[in-house]
């Protein structure tokens, strides 16, 4: 996996984290669920690059 790919990734998912959180915050539902799936999302990305890169090792 590339450092930039990895940093892209992180980034993703600290901002999930912070739209969750503001979401509990204010008590919006629809931002909580925003944050969790950028949360997911950035999991999912993680997981095809460590895919991708056994399959070049």
């Amino acid at each position: 996996m590339g450092t930039d790919d990895k940093i892209k990734n992180a980034a993703q998912k600290a901002g999930g984290k912070a739209k969750e959180a503001a979401g509990k915050a204010k008590g919006d539902e629809d931002l909580k669920a925003e944050g969790r799936n950028d949360q997911s999302k950035a999991d999912l990305k993680d997981a095809g690059e460590k895919t991708k890169d056994a399959f070049r090792k």
